[in-house]
């Protein structure tokens, strides 16, 4: 597939080279640095140009691309490189923005603006944000199959109860898969002897029932439901995003904006929200306000260095979970480090998922780990895949290593994978792999 990225940021940049393995990607950027820094780091083809320009996208061979992706920061920018894409010939156009009542307004019209996919960078890290929220210790959380499937990434912190534990003796629930660990910059498949180690971060697959009990076992830590205070630091749009996914999951967040006329707006929006107005740095209004008694803090402030000291201040006087929103993408292993429990970055989130939409061509659903490092996908397994009709530990072995059967799915129902387990057509297998595993294990199944 030839694929045309306009815009070579960290979201262009990341797109690039998630597809650069099997796709023929050439990449358009106004900065000249930003193509010679893309040119040596990543197999594309960069050019230096305006991405809105006809006579730039005949240049790089519009009439033979199959697929459009404008990615620069502005979101009037990508629209217009969509439709300009379209008025030249017919590749399937994605667009990445950050307002959301753009994205309404797309969802509200068919096919608006020459976009055919459009991504929302606020509402996606909102949701994001959200997810993670709703399970202790989770780095990561996707669903597949309808949502008959959970997947979790955890980290194993020092005083947690199935530190040092094998995964049997970890292992107490019916209905879940330990896929993976990632140890370091090693991936291990783990066995029933495997002992879990501080600091590791466990991939583990199942229904939501087992998947919430992993995690209730991981950590005392509340769930989401079980949240009694929430409180979102910064009226940005991702933090009224955020305020209202919580809303929806009939929590009462509190939301801390320091701008008075943006704190009233977001007071006659947010119905179940309490928001209010006050510098969230200020430690005696924090106490005040009993954040020390938080079970979960979201800094949605537009600064990194701010929302670290938020996350920070909040952890200090005792606040269980700190989520930051971290615009650096170089910053985010750092943040995590020093002070934000998961730090969530608009970038990277909104990269994946781009590149998570052009990965579905050949799977129903893909969730990709550690920057891209590993996934899992979601396969329907028809006559001609390698599992059809056989026993899981048949065929196991004609697979890359490091491959795991993680769930099945059969006419919607949950079944749990082991070896003996025969496939059928027709059933939906998730399966987690490192990534350049993915054309192999993808043919095969």
């Amino acid at each position: 597939m030839r694929v045309i990225v306009v815009g070579a940021g960290a979201v262009g940049s990341n797109i690039a080279e998630s597809l650069d393995d099997d796709h023929e990607v050439v990449v358009i950027d106004t900065d000249e640095d930003r193509v010679d820094e893309i040119t040596y780091s990543h197999d594309v083809l960069a050019v230096e140009g305006d991405g809105t320009s006809i006579e730039t996208l005949e240049e790089v061979g519009i009439a033979d691309a199959d697929m459009v992706i404008a990615s620069t920061d502005v979101d009037e920018t990508n629209i217009v490189v969509c439709g300009a894409a379209k008025a030249v010939d017919d590749p399937f156009t994605i667009a990445r923005v950050k307002k959301t009542k753009l994205l309404r307004t797309w969802d509200r019209s068919e096919r608006a603006f020459g976009v055919d996919f459009m991504v929302c960078s606020n509402l996606h890290t909102a949701e994001t944000i959200v997810r993670i929220a709703g399970l202790p210790s989770a780095h990561d959380v996707e669903t597949f199959a309808n949502g008959v499937v959970h997947m979790a990434e955890f980290t194993v912190g020092a005083e947690s109860p199935v530190t040092g534990q094998t995964v049997s003796e970890a292992d107490q629930f019916e209905s879940l898969t330990f896929a993976a660990l990632f140890r370091g910059e090693e991936v291990v498949v783990p066995e029933g002897g495997t002992r879990l180690r501080e600091g590791d971060r466990v991939v583990v697959i199942g229904t939501r029932r087992s998947v919430r009990g992993f995690a209730n076992a991981l950590t005392p830590e509340p769930a989401l439901e079980e949240a009694d205070e929430i409180v979102i630091v910064g009226g940005s749009e991702i933090g009224a995003q955020t305020a209202r996914l919580f809303e929806a999951e009939g929590l009462e967040p509190r939301l801390i904006e320091h701008d008075p006329g943006r704190a009233r707006e977001l007071a006659e929006e947010l119905p179940e929200t309490l928001v209010l107005r006050s510098d969230a740095t200020d430690v005696d209004f924090l106490v005040h306000e009993h954040v020390d008694e938080t079970d979960v803090v979201v800094a949605a402030l537009n600064s990194d260095e701010r929302n670290l000291l938020v996350s920070l201040l909040a952890k200090r006087i005792g606040a269980e979970r700190t989520i930051g929103v971290v615009e650096s993408a170089e910053y985010v292993d750092l943040f995590e480090t020093v002070g934000i429990d998961v730090a969530v970055n608009p970038r990277l989130v909104t990269a994946e998922e781009i590149t998570r939409f052009t990965r579905e061509y050949r799977t129903e659903n893909v969730a990709m780990l550690e920057h891209d490092r590993a996934e899992v996908l979601e396969v329907e397994v028809d006559e001609e895949s390698l599992l059809a009709g056989n026993r899981i530990r048949d065929v196991i072995a004609d697979l890359p290593n490091g491959v795991v059967v993680g769930a099945i799915t059969r006419d919607g129902e949950f079944v749990t994978p082991r070896g003996e387990t025969v496939v059928e057509r027709g059933d939906h297998v998730i399966v987690f792999l490192e990534t350049a595993a993915l054309d192999a294990v993808t043919a095969a199944l």
